[in-house]
Protein backbone atom coordinates (compact mmCIF):
# COMPACT_ATOMS: atom_id res chain seq x y z
CA UNK A 1 0.00 0.00 0.00
CA UNK A 2 1.28 3.37 -0.88
CA UNK A 3 -0.16 6.71 0.00
CA UNK A 4 0.55 9.62 -1.78
CA UNK A 5 0.63 13.50 -0.61
CA UNK A 6 0.80 16.09 -3.37
CA UNK A 7 1.92 20.08 -2.56
CA UNK A 8 3.32 23.17 -3.86
CA UNK A 9 0.54 23.89 -5.89
CA UNK A 10 -0.61 27.66 -6.01
CA UNK A 11 -1.59 30.25 -7.95
CA UNK A 12 1.47 32.03 -10.51
CA UNK A 13 1.53 34.21 -13.72
CA UNK A 14 2.30 32.90 -17.05
CA UNK A 15 6.02 32.85 -17.40
CA UNK A 16 6.47 31.86 -13.73
CA UNK A 17 7.61 28.54 -12.48
CA UNK A 18 6.05 26.08 -9.72
CA UNK A 19 7.62 22.99 -7.77
CA UNK A 20 5.37 20.78 -7.04
CA UNK A 21 6.08 17.74 -4.55
CA UNK A 22 4.54 14.48 -3.65
CA UNK A 23 5.39 12.64 -0.82
CA UNK A 24 5.09 8.65 -0.33
CA UNK A 25 3.98 6.69 2.89
CA UNK A 26 5.90 3.11 3.01
CA UNK A 27 8.96 1.85 2.30
CA UNK A 28 8.86 0.21 -1.09
CA UNK A 29 8.45 3.54 -2.86
CA UNK A 30 11.95 2.84 -4.31
CA UNK A 31 10.23 0.02 -6.29
CA UNK A 32 7.70 2.41 -8.02
CA UNK A 33 7.62 3.97 -11.05
CA UNK A 34 6.08 7.28 -10.39
CA UNK A 35 3.92 9.27 -12.57
CA UNK A 36 2.13 13.35 -13.17
CA UNK A 37 -0.86 13.80 -14.84
CA UNK A 38 -3.72 16.44 -14.63
CA UNK A 39 -6.97 17.42 -15.46
CA UNK A 40 -8.58 20.54 -15.94
CA UNK A 41 -11.93 21.57 -16.04
CA UNK A 42 -14.69 19.84 -18.71
CA UNK A 43 -11.31 17.84 -19.79
CA UNK A 44 -10.20 14.19 -18.81
CA UNK A 45 -6.85 13.82 -17.38
CA UNK A 46 -3.50 13.72 -19.21
CA UNK A 47 -0.73 12.41 -18.71
CA UNK A 48 2.31 14.95 -18.30
CA UNK A 49 5.32 13.19 -17.01
CA UNK A 50 7.11 9.64 -15.54
CA UNK A 51 9.76 8.33 -14.16
CA UNK A 52 11.27 5.04 -13.54
CA UNK A 53 12.13 3.66 -10.29
CA UNK A 54 15.64 4.14 -10.42
CA UNK A 55 15.27 7.77 -12.02
CA UNK A 56 17.25 6.78 -14.76
CA UNK A 57 14.43 7.34 -17.56
CA UNK A 58 11.79 9.63 -17.74
CA UNK A 59 9.35 11.07 -20.24
CA UNK A 60 6.81 13.96 -21.07
CA UNK A 61 4.13 15.05 -22.81
CA UNK A 62 4.96 16.95 -26.04
CA UNK A 63 2.92 19.93 -24.31
CA UNK A 64 5.59 19.63 -21.62
CA UNK A 65 8.59 18.83 -23.04
CA UNK A 66 11.65 21.46 -22.19
CA UNK A 67 9.32 23.08 -19.77
CA UNK A 68 8.94 20.73 -17.05
CA UNK A 69 11.14 18.44 -15.31
CA UNK A 70 10.31 15.51 -13.39
CA UNK A 71 13.00 14.32 -10.47
CA UNK A 72 13.01 11.57 -7.60
CA UNK A 73 14.93 11.50 -4.73
CA UNK A 74 14.10 7.82 -3.11
CA UNK A 75 15.79 8.99 0.66
CA UNK A 76 13.14 10.85 0.50
CA UNK A 77 9.77 9.51 -0.60
CA UNK A 78 9.73 12.17 -2.65
CA UNK A 79 8.93 12.65 -6.93
CA UNK A 80 9.20 16.51 -7.89
CA UNK A 81 7.62 17.98 -11.07
CA UNK A 82 9.40 21.53 -11.63
CA UNK A 83 7.27 23.82 -13.95
CA UNK A 84 8.93 26.63 -15.76
CA UNK A 85 7.63 28.65 -18.12
CA UNK A 86 4.25 27.76 -17.05
CA UNK A 87 0.95 28.82 -19.61
CA UNK A 88 -2.79 29.52 -18.68
CA UNK A 89 -2.97 26.04 -20.44
CA UNK A 90 -1.01 24.70 -17.58
CA UNK A 91 -4.17 25.31 -15.06
CA UNK A 92 -5.57 22.12 -14.14
CA UNK A 93 -5.67 19.90 -10.83
CA UNK A 94 -2.28 18.05 -10.77
CA UNK A 95 -1.89 14.25 -9.63
CA UNK A 96 0.85 12.35 -8.63
CA UNK A 97 0.57 8.01 -8.94
CA UNK A 98 2.44 4.95 -8.48
CA UNK A 99 2.46 2.24 -10.32
CA UNK A 100 4.90 -1.43 -10.28
CA UNK A 101 6.85 -0.37 -13.73
CA UNK A 102 8.94 1.90 -15.48
CA UNK A 103 6.86 4.92 -15.12
CA UNK A 104 4.09 4.76 -17.66
CA UNK A 105 2.16 7.52 -19.97
CA UNK A 106 -1.17 5.63 -19.15
CA UNK A 107 -3.28 5.93 -16.52
CA UNK A 108 -4.87 3.07 -15.96
CA UNK A 109 -1.08 1.54 -15.41
CA UNK A 110 -1.40 3.29 -12.24
CA UNK A 111 -2.26 1.48 -8.52
CA UNK A 112 -1.95 4.41 -6.39
CA UNK A 113 -3.05 7.96 -5.98
CA UNK A 114 -2.46 11.36 -4.40
CA UNK A 115 -5.67 13.58 -3.37
CA UNK A 116 -4.71 16.54 -6.36
CA UNK A 117 -2.95 20.08 -6.03
CA UNK A 118 -4.40 22.84 -8.01
CA UNK A 119 -2.05 24.70 -10.02
CA UNK A 120 -3.43 27.84 -11.70
CA UNK A 121 -1.69 30.34 -14.17
CA UNK A 122 -3.09 33.36 -14.80
CA UNK A 123 -2.13 35.43 -18.35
Amino acid sequence: QVQLVESGGGLVQAGGSLRLSCAASGRTFSRYGMGWFRQAPGKEREFVAAISWSGGSTSYADSVKGRFTISRDNAKNTVYLQMNSLKPDDTAVYYCAAERGRGSSYYYAYDYWGQGTQVTVSS
